[in-house]
């Protein structure tokens, strides 16, 4: 009898586990159809470096949270992963999408620029530096925004709701705190590595500038 209850026990805690992970990997193809319809002036065929760089840094920061902060039990625990899962991707899409934009934006303004440098014998990523950190600054903007006004404009909601919810006002301002450092640093991570990978694509083999039409 006993027996039978742990195996139903270990069953019914794997359901849970592949639930988690369903609705996380339904909530990254979402996010990045999101991304790919708000970016604007974007190549075709960058589905699969968003895709990596939301899993990779996504799971990184889950990791850090879960893990050495909140550690909950169990580690997957769906009232704790999901929402943060939500929280982090929200913020994340929407500067992926304006980093993207500024991005070949940026690049086409200074079509000259890195013709110029590539003709002296700068190399490809040397020519796109400049566009890479400004994209970089421009997706984390509304993050620093929020940061500088949490607290004193603003109550953020998760630390709202807390309180409302009748918990200690300080351990909710130490759980936004933990939230909002994972996001921006989330955001800071997704955006380096997301422009190290698709940087390449405004140019070609032979190392120089391929415009719009040609990518």
């Amino acid at each position: 009898m006993i027996e039978r209850i742990r195996k139903k026990y270990a069953m019914t805690e794997k359901g849970a586990r592949d639930y988690v992970f369903a609705l996380m990997a339904v909530m990254l193809v979402a996010a990045v159809q999101i991304v790919m319809s708000r970016a604007r002036g974007i190549p075709k065929g960058l589905a699969g470096p968003i895709f990596l760089s939301l899993v990779i840094t996504m799971l990184l920061m889950l990791a850090l949270v879960t893990e050495l902060i909140v550690r909950p039990h169990p580690w997957y625990a769906p009232q704790l992963v999901v929402p943060l899962t939500g929280m982090l991707l929200g913020n994340t899409v929407s500067a992926l999408a304006v980093g993207l934009s500024r991005f070949y934006e940026s690049m086409e303004e200074r079509r000259d620029e890195v013709d110029m440098m590539l003709a002296l014998g700068a190399t490809a990523w040397e020519s796109a530096r400049p566009s890479v950190i400004s994209s970089i600054r421009l997706g984390l903007l509304p993050t620093t925004a929020s940061l500088a006004s949490s607290g004193i404009v603003t109550i953020p909601g998760m630390m709202a709701g807390q309180v409302i919810a009748g918990g200690d006002p300080l351990n909710a301002a130490k759980y936004q705190f933990v939230v909002f450092g994972a996001i921006a640093a989330l955001t800071l991570l997704a955006d380096g590595l997301i422009m190290v990978m698709i940087y390449r694509t405004c140019f070609t083999a032979d190392d120089q500038y391929r415009p719009p039409e040609a990518r």
